[in-house]
C-alpha cells in the first residue's frame, strides 16, 4: 500500500489505518479475543502499518489485544491511543490534567506491550484543563521518548493553534466524510497551514456509505447509532440519496460504495489518512482497495455537485456528546 506523512516530523503510515475501537467497543458486541487478534494481523498482512484504539475503548480491552495483535510486529506499525477521559470511562467526563495524562501513558506503554507510544492523543478537550498544560505533559513524555508524536482528537482551531505553540501537533483525528464536511470550514486550513496532518475516523459515516445500513436495519442497544440522530429511521430513509450517488459512482468504477466514500477522502489532500474500522476480513480487503483507486477530477467535480442538491438529515451526535467536540 503506498504511504503518507502525518504533520512535519515524519511520521510515515500507510494511506488508510485501521480503526480498532469497534471490534469491542461502540457498536455492540463485539468479536472474540481471537478474532479481532487475527483481523488485526490480517490487515498487517495487507500493508497497514497505522493502528488506531484509545484507554476508552473498553475501557482498557482495546488497547490489550491491540498490543498482543502486533507484538511481533512492533517495529513495523505505528500505534495510536489516546487519553482524556476520567479513569478511562466516556461517561465520566474529561480528565487531561498532566499527571493524569502522564498515568495513562504508563499505563498504556504496558498493555500495548511496548516502550513508546508512537502517536498520543488527547481523546477530547478538557475545559478545566489549559490547553498549555496539556501540550506541555506530553512534550515531557515525548523528551523522555515515551511518546513519538502529539495528536489532537475532535479540537477546534483555537486549542489546536495553543496547543502546537507548545509542542508540535503531529495530527489532529477528526469526523470527516462526505456526510460530515465540517473539517473543511477552518480546521482543514489550519492543519495545512500549520503542517498537520488529518486523520478522518467514520470515514465511512459509522457505516451508513457501505450501502448495507436503510431504514429497516435494526441496532443493538449498546450500539451508539441507537442514540444518533442521523440513525433514526426516518433519516436513514432520506439520508439514501447520499449512497445512491455513491453507488452510480462505483459502479462506472467497478468499486463498491465504501471505497468510493474513501478514495474520496484520499484525494482531499496527500496527508489525509482515514482510518475505517470494521469487524470482518472481507470488508477489511474491500476498504483497503479503495486506496488504489484514484478518483479524477471530474469524478470529484461530478460527487460535488451532485452534494450540492443532498441534505443530510440529523445531527451527528445527540447533544451530550455533540458538546465535546470542536472545543
Amino acid at each position: 500500500m503506498q504511504s503518507r506523512t502525518l504533520g512535519r516530523n515524519g511520521l510515515t503510515v500507510s494511506a488508510l489505518g485501521l480503526g480498532c475501537m469497534g471490534l469491542n467497543y461502540g457498536y455492540g458486541p463485539g468479536v472474540d479475543k481471537a478474532q479481532a487478534i487475527q483481523l488485526i494481523r490480517d490487515a498487517v498482512d495487507a500493508g497497514v502499518t497505522f493502528f488506531d484504539t484509545a484507554e476508552a475503548y473498553g475501557p482498557f480491552t482495546n488497547e490489550e489485544l491491540v498490543g498482543q495483535a502486533l507484538a511481533p510486529v512492533r517495529d513495523q506499525v505505528v500505534i495510536a491511543t489516546k487519553f482524556g477521559f476520567k479513569d478511562g470511562l466516556v461517561q465520566q467526563g474529561m480528565d487531561s490534567r498532566p499527571e493524569r495524562i502522564r498515568a495513562v501513558a504508563e499505563s498504556a506503554l504496558k498493555r500495548l506491550r511496548t516502550d513508546r507510544i508512537d502517536l498520543f492523543y488527547q481523546h477530547r478537550v478538557d475545559p478545566q484543563v489549559p490547553m498549555e498544560d496539556v501540550a506541555g505533559a506530553v512534550r515531557d513524555l515525548v523528551a523522555e521518548g515515551k511518546v513519538k508524536h502529539f495528536g489532537l482528537s475532535e479540537a477546534g482551531v483555537v486549542s489546536i493553534r495553543r496547543a502546537h505553540a507548545v509542542q508540535p501537533v503531529t495530527a489532529l483525528q477528526s469526523e470527516y466524510s462526505l456526510w460530515w464536511r465540517e473539517p473543511e470550514r477552518e480546521v482543514l486550513p489550519t492543519c495545512e497551514e500549520l503542517g498537520i496532518g488529518f486523520v478522518p475516523f467514520s470515514p465511512l459515516g459509522k457505516g451508513f456509505l457501505t450501502g448495507k445500513i436503510d431504514a429497516s436495519t435494526r441496532f443493538d442497544p449498546d450500539d451508539f447509532r441507537s442514540i444518533v440522530p442521523r440513525f433514526t429511521a426516518e433519516a436513514r430513509q432520506a439520508n439514501q440519496a447520499l449512497v445512491e450517488l455513491l453507488e452510480r459512482i462505483a459502479a462506472t468504477r467497478q468499486a463498491t460504495p465504501a471505497q468510493i466514500a474513501l478514495a474520496w477522502l484520499l484525494a482531499q489532500k496527500p496527508w489525509i489518512v482515514p482510518i475505517p474500522g470494521t469487524t470482518k476480513r472481507t470488508r477489511l480487503l474491500e476498504n483497503m482497495g479503495a486506496a488504489a483507486i484514484a478518483l479524477q477530477a471530474d469524478e470529484l467535480q461530478r460527487i460535488d455537485d451532485a452534494l450540492a442538491h443532498i441534505q443530510v438529515h440529523g445531527e451527528r451526535y445527540p447533544p451530550h456528546l455533540a458538546a465535546r467536540a470542536g472545543k
